[in-house]
């Protein structure tokens, strides 16, 4: 708004600027004003930028990786980083300090100005001085004929054709003022850009305060309702547990690879599935979480994380031979799961090894290449007692425990479908991520709407110099996009002198 234009403003409305410091002012006002100010604010989110950078540049002690990342430090980043806060910067007090300061500027500063704002919405100034008119960079002066009334309705029609709806009329100093303007709450703009970075502040605030995230490492017919969070204060890793609200059962879990021959590494696989149930006070939900398809339940969020490196198998199929018979039959049992043979034999899969040996298994050993593969079933004969028999891969069928008759029949392992021992799913309770998905639906609604439209404001000024000779002073201005208003005022100065505009 140009100088001018400010002394139009009614004296209850206007702003005029102020010094650094007035006359009596108590030093509350002066720390008011200066909270206030867009100086401060751009300075303080220009500060919440450089922390956020940081926190990109250099890695938060929760990521997966940091104990590397802070071994391969040297003794002075440690300690420096350390000290600022560095590795854990978004939970660090400055700069929630931050947050918290530049939401006050935002909230302040908008109290201060809104006032001079909501004028330009509440009392647009109609009767403007003809010099100020002539002043802006769109004008125009002519002479029409015809009467007073005959250029009003002319006018007042082209701004309705040209969209300037919000019309009114005035009369000073023997001169008739019309005036039309479009999209005057474009003057608005910035105060819900305001409401939107706060609402994304607070959903911010909302996840780093009460947010939880937490593993879940099952196998297939467990239960939980205890989470295990990794908390890293620098080179120190201990365990919490927390306690969920529900009760989680895994039921199923499946791995598909690229390579059925190969092993169950990352590079090898196409996706990882587990399926679950939540018990919540009685009530059952059923859910599934894959790579790229988390699961959300009353706030929580179910991402697939890991797996352990143990082998095992989803499946198996048997080739089984009754003794001095050359005629297997072929049988498929799942995890945890039994069949029962024409003669009445029942058949558990009891046990599953990627790499057998007799004796018991190292739980932590890595066989997820699946290098000696063995079954172990639990044979049930009718009437009979439970027996246990042990069916062999290619790599041990020549030995002679693989030909050992148990219950009447020989077993051999001939097919598997390889899955790991468990998957670890990660739990996150995260109650801030709806109000900042929110806050951006705002913001990119907010500056579509602000920075795709603009505030147009056309005067007229008709004065009388003699029987059907009008004097005609017209001229407007825009907050942006001031091409597009240029080529809209000309067709407009077209219509009310009869030329051709096209």
């Amino acid at each position: 708004m140009s100088t001018i234009e400010e002394k139009l403003l009614p004296q209850s409305a206007a702003l005029p600027s102020v010094p650094l410091k007035r006359p009596g002012e108590s030093a509350f006002s002066r720390v008011l004003r200066l909270v206030s100010s867009v100086r401060l604010g751009v300075t303080l989110l220009c500060l919440l930028g450089l922390a956020c950078l940081i926190g990109m540049l250099v890695m938060q002690q929760n990521v997966d990786g940091f104990e590397n990342y802070y071994a391969a430090l040297t003794p002075a980043q440690r300690l420096l980083y350390g000290k600022l806060g560095f590795f854990n910067i978004y939970h660090v007090w400055y700069f929630n300090a931050l947050l918290a300061a530049v939401s006050l500027n935002i909230i302040l500063a908008s109290m201060d100005r809104f006032p001079k704002s909501w004028v330009h919405v509440s009392k647009p100034q109609v009767t403007v001085p003809i010099r100020w008119l002539k002043e802006q960079s769109t004008s125009a002066e002519f002479s029409m004929a015809g009467t007073l009334e005959q250029a009003k309705d002319d006018t007042i029609a082209s701004f309705k054709e040209l969209g300037w709806k919000r019309i009114k009329e005035a009369e000073k100093n023997g001169r008739h003022y019309i005036f039309g303007e479009r999209n005057v709450w474009n003057r608005l703009g910035a105060y819900p850009v305001h409401v939107s970075l706060l609402t994304i502040f607070l959903g911010g605030f909302l996840t780093a305060q009460f947010g939880t995230t937490g593993d879940l490492p099952l196998a297939p017919g467990e239960s939980s309702d205890l989470m295990v969070e990794n908390v890293v204060d620098l080179d120190t890793v201990r365990q919490v547990t927390k306690q969920l609200p529900f009760e989680v059962t895994f039921n199923d879990i499946e791995q598909k690879l690229l390579r059925q021959d190969g092993s169950l590494s990352a590079g090898n696989t196409i996706d990882w599935i587990t399926r679950f149930s939540i018990n919540d006070g009685g009530q059952e939900h059923q859910a599934m979480v894959q790579m790229n398809r988390p699961y959300d339940y009353r706030g929580y969020r179910f991402f697939q994380a890991s797996f352990t490196s143990v082998g095992r198998a989803r499946n198996i199929t048997l080739d089984v031979t009754p003794a001095g018979s050359a005629t297997p039959t072929t049988v498929k049992i799942d995890r945890n799961g039994s069949t029962t043979l024409p003669d009445g034999t029942r058949l558990r899969f009891s046990e599953f090894r990627g790499n057998f040996r007799m004796g018991p298994e190292d739980i932590n050993e890595d066989t997820s290449a699946f290098p000696n593969p063995a079954a172990i079933i639990q044979v049930l004969p009718p009437g009979g007692e439970a027996q246990t028999a042990y069916a062999f891969g290619p790599e041990m069928a020549n030995l002679p425990v693989a030909s050992k008759v148990v219950a009447g029949y020989t077993y051999r392992l001939t097919g598997f479908e390889k899955v790991a021992d468990r998957h670890i799913l990660s739990v996150q309770r995260d109650p801030g991520a709806n109000v900042v998905y929110l806050g951006f639906l705002m913001l990119f609604l907010t500056l579509v709407a602000v920075f795709f439209f603009s505030h147009e404001r056309v005067w007229v000024v008709v004065e009388e110099k003699g029987l059907r000779d009008l004097s005609v002073t017209t001229g407007g201005n825009v907050n942006r996009n001031q091409n597009a208003f240029e080529d809209k005022f000309s067709r407009f100065v077209a219509k009310l002198t009869g030329t051709s505009k096209e």
